[in-house]
Parts: C-alpha cells; sequence; structure tokens
C-alpha cells in the first residue's frame, strides 16, 4: 500500500510588504547557489508533539507565515538586473499531509529528501514546505525545509524560539515580532553607516589576505595526499561524484576541547578552530591555515531575533607553528577578528578576493547558548578510554559542493568534513578529518607540539 498524500490550504495575511534589494546576507548564498549549482534547502524532521493535530500545526504556519517577512519572501529575477526580493502581505500556502502505510520514520525521512533535494522556485513558490506524517490518523513527524536565500540556520533557530510567543488555539501572537525584518535590512545596508562598516570590515579582510603566503608548486605526485592552495589534479575518482563527506563521531573529541579549553581558558570554538588549522595545515604541508569560518552576525543590534538570512564568511589566519596552546591563543585572536569582520557588501567583497584560493571553510552548528562550563574537566584517562568509542565512514558524495575542504561541526562529539577529490586524495580526506580528533586528544594529553611540516 501506498502513502496518502492530501494539502491543507493555509491563509496567512501579514504587516509589511515591497520590493527591495537583496541584503547582504541573501545576496552572499545567492551569488553561493549560482555558483555551485547546489539548492542549500535547510530545515529536517521533529517527532510530533504528543497529542499533536493537523490543525494546529496548521494554525502554526498561518502564525508563522503572517509574522515573518521572510517567509513571505520571493525574488524577482530580471535578466542582467541584480536579483530583489519581493515580501507579500498576505497569500496562501499549502501544508502537505501525509498517511503513512508503513513506518512512519521512514516515511517522514522520504519526504525530508526530497523537500531538501528539490530546489525551490524563487520567483513563484513561497520559501517554506511543511509536511505533518500521520500514521493511523496520528501525527507523528513533522518536516520543515527554507529557502535557504531568504532563512540561515540561525533564523531557524529564532523561527524555533518564536513558537513561545504563539497561541494556535486563539490564532494569535502573545508579544509583537522580534529582529529586524528583511526590508528595512535592505534600507540599513544603503546607510552611510552601514557603508563604512563594511569598508572597515573589507581593510579587515586585506590585510589578513596579504599575510596569506604564496602557494608552493604541486609536488610530483600530488595525488598521495593534499595539494597545496592554489594546485590542482586533474580528475579525481573514475565514476564516482567529485565531493565526499567523512562523517566522524568522536566521544574523545568532546573530552579533549573540554581538558584544553579548561587549561587555556579559550572557549571550544577556538579551540576546534586551532584543531583544524593544524589537520589542513598538516595536509597541504604549509605552517599557515587559511579558513573562512561562518559568521552568523546575531551578536549585531536588532539581529539576535531576527528570522532571515544574515550568515556571512570571515577569514582566519593562523600560523599553526610551535605548542598547540599557542596556535590556539591565534586562533582565538583570528576568530575575534574574523568574528568583528563578517559583515560586508558581497559585491565589493567578491571583487577584493577575486582569484584567491580561500576553499577551506568550517561551520560550526552548534547552539550558541550552550552551557560550556557544565560538569568537571574530563580526566586524561577518561578522553583515552573515549577514543575506543570513535567511528569513521564514508557519508555523502555529491557532484558539487563549496570549497576544497568543508568541516561542519555538528554537536560537541559529531562532526563531518567534505573534501574535494580533485584537489586531494579521498584517503587523505579522511587521514585529514580523523586528524582533527589527534590533535585535540594529543592536546588533551599535553603531548603535541605542532610540527611545521605535514605528517
Amino acid at each position: 500500500m501506498d502513502n496518502r498524500t492530501s494539502h491543507v490550504i493555509v491563509a496567512f495575511h501579514g504587516d509589511g510588504g515591497g520590493t527591495e534589494e537583496l541584503t547582504w546576507g541573501q545576496r552572499d548564498v545567492w551569488d553561493l547557489m549560482r555558483r555551485t549549482g547546489r539548492t542549500m534547502n535547510i530545515g529536517g524532521t521533529v517527532p510530533a508533539a504528543e497529542g499533536e493535530t493537523v490543525e494546529r500545526v496548521a494554525a502554526v504556519l498561518r502564525l508563522l507565515m503572517s509574522r515573518h517577512q521572510a517567509l513571505r519572501t520571493r525574488l524577482s529575477l530580471v535578466d542582467g538586473e541584480p536579483p530583489r526580493q519581493v515580501v507579500s502581505t498576505g497569500g496562501e500556502i499549502a501544508l502537505e499531509v501525509l498517511d503513512a502505510a508503513g513506518d512512519p520514520a521512514e516515511a517522514a525521512e522520504q519526504v525530508r529528501v526530497r523537500y531538501q533535494t528539490t530546489a525551490f522556485d524563487p520567483c513563484t513558490q513561497w520559501p517554506v514546505r511543511m509536511a505533518v506524517v500521520r500514521a493511523g490518523g496520528t501525527p507523528t513527524h513533522i518536516v520543515v525545509m527554507y529557502y535557504h536565500v531568504v532563512v540561515d540556520g540561525f533564523g531557524i533557530n529564532a523561527i524555533v524560539r518564536d513558537l513561545a510567543n504563539l497561541d494556535p488555539a486563539a490564532g494569535v501572537a502573545t508579544v509583537p515580532v522580534q529582529g529586524t525584518g528583511p526590508l528595512e535590512l535592505a534600507r540599513q545596508q544603503r546607510t552611510p553607516a552601514a557603508l563604512r562598516a563594511s569598508a572597515q570590515s573589507l581593510r579587515y579582510w586585506h590585510r589578513q589576505l596579504l599575510r596569506i603566503p604564496p602557494a608552493d608548486p604541486p609536488s610530483a605526485d600530488p595525488r598521495a595526499g593534499g595539494l597545496p592552495s592554489g594546485g590542482g589534479a586533474p580528475g579525481g575518482v573514475p565514476g564516482q561524484p567529485r565531493f565526499w563527506e567523512v562523517v566522524c563521531g568522536s566521544p574523545a573529541t568532546a573530552l579533549a576541547v573540554r581538558r584544553v579549553s579548561a587549561r587555556t581558558r579559550v572557549a571550544s570554538g577556538p579551540v576546534l578552530l586551532a584543531a583544524y588549522a593544524v589537520a589542513t595545515a598538516h595536509l597541504t604541508g604549509s605552517t599557515t591555515a587559511v579558513v573562512q569560518v561562518i559568521v552568523s552576525n546575531r551578536f549585531r543590534p536588532g539581529f539576535a531575533e531576527a528570522v532571515g538570512s544574515l550568515r556571512q564568511f570571515g577569514l582566519c589566519v593562523i600560523d599553526v607553528t610551535g605548542p598547540f596552546d599557542a596556535v590556539v591563543a591565534r586562533a582565538w585572536s583570528a576568530a575575534i577578528g574574523a568574528y568583528k569582520h563578517g559583515y560586508y557588501d558581497p559585491v565589493a567583497h567578491r571583487e577584493l578576493t577575486a582569484g584567491r584560493d580561500l576553499s577551506c571553510y568550517l561551520n560550526d552548528r552548534r547552539a550558541e547558548d550552550r552551557d560550556e562550563g557544565a560538569g568537571p574537566v574530563p580526566t586524561e584517562d577518561d578522553v583515552r578510554a573515549a577514543r575506543d568509542a570513535t567511528t569513521v565512514r564514508w557519508g555523502v558524495r555529491e557532484d558539487t559542493y563549496d570549497g576544497a575542504l568543508y568541516l561542519h561541526v555538528e554537536d560537541d562529539a559529531n562532526y563531518s568534513l567534505w573534501g574535494d577529490t580533485h584537489r586531494f586524495a579521498p584517503e587523505a580526506v579522511e587521514r585529514c578529518a580523523r586528524d582533527v580528533e589527534t590533535v585535540l586528544v594529543e592536546a588533551a594529553l599535553d603531548l603535541v607540539t605542532v610540527p611545521a611540516a605535514p605528517r
């Protein structure tokens, strides 16, 4: 028996409509999607709450669409002109209802994959897809996916927090909408103050770019390991997609980071950045790591609860020689500079960085409000014992991705590394992923001084 699908039409109406140019964050993601050809849809699946109903989910969808301009945003695309955002004051959206014939979790995963891999039509479709999966008439899962140009991951977090402000039964919100909307933000970004901030950020980027050493010529057999920055290797793995993912589960990494953080009095983010910098330097044979980090920009006034796309990249140039604690200190300083200067006009930024190989990325997806100081500091024996639980496996392979190396940190103990097999042999990508854990564990056991040459 096949799954049965129906739809509930949800009408909505909200304040604030109009047309504006894209915000910097929107334009940044738009350019990335055009460059890579990826859908980049973001979202996921959550279990339905006990007693959940389709009617209540429809009421929540109606309130969210009504409250947030970003969810009522589509694009206007005219040949020869930059894209523009169009915010409507009202409309209708379909809530999908899927009655699973078999395992509802499996059915929900099929919906999630379909939503994630199917591109939005940015001009005609609302930037939200939502489905309720039922088993025997009872909701079991809710699947939501967003068009990344108008909502980033931190914007999704703001939506989740906003759920506490909604009363679906009464069909009202209990507090006014929070955060800067996309139309207001686009206007703000044309002001002299915003343009001065952009210019300051780009001057910082320029200074960091001057610190990047010129690339060495490729070795005689670059496929044996990593290629130096700027190098290239033809082909890849015959018959396979170009970009490969290594998925790592590492309780030892979580414990090691806590030990190093406690010793250095540096937050876990820069500690992870330092380990990644060392791992990539081992791979490329350089003593300087160049990593672009995702900057949420939520610390800026009016942005904390904004539902929209604000994330841009910040640049970290890190000397990885010497004791690891010294690398951590440099990574902390680099991260502070990157976050402070990760807000800029993407068109001017593209002109500044044209021709540069800045293809190593870090995306720390962990919750920004996590409690890093909870519990006692792990012992050395704790760290050693946890290594037995490490898992490393190959994940998804895709024809297109962004960057030669892209580390995603999902939580304290789980991360994945994407590698470009046209730049690095698969075994080198896997070695780099494992090296992140190795560097941190050795640092936690106070065993490591970072070498100047690759392993």
